[in-house]
């Protein structure tokens, strides 16, 4: 269940992205975290498909991969477009 966790993580962290980009506050960090969690959620959902083939439940792999497979793929682009607002949007200047 570590992809859960590491999905919520990585739609937390998108989120606080955009907010303080859209506050004119410095992201980078949360737009770093946001896409390692993105790579963590994949990297995790791959080792519980290698468990089951490990172990033969290929009923498991037939019921879950192909919709996964979809979902993971539509959450990775939203993940990389929602993160990119911050490279698009204008640093904030600092104020002496």
């Amino acid at each position: 269940m570590m992809w859960v966790l590491f999905g919520v993580l990585a739609i937390i962290t998108a989120s606080l992205n955009v907010l303080w980009t859209v506050g004119k506050k410095d992201a980078r960090w949360f737009r770093f975290l946001s896409m390692s969690f993105t790579a963590l959620t994949l990297a995790a959902e791959y080792s519980v498909v290698k468990r089951w083939v490990l172990s033969a439940d290929y009923s498991a792999i037939e019921d879950v991969v192909p919709t996964m497979s979809k979902i993971l793929w539509f959450l990775t682009i939203l993940s990389i477009a929602i993160n990119s607002i911050s490279l698009f949007v204008e640093p904030s200047t600092k104020e002496k």
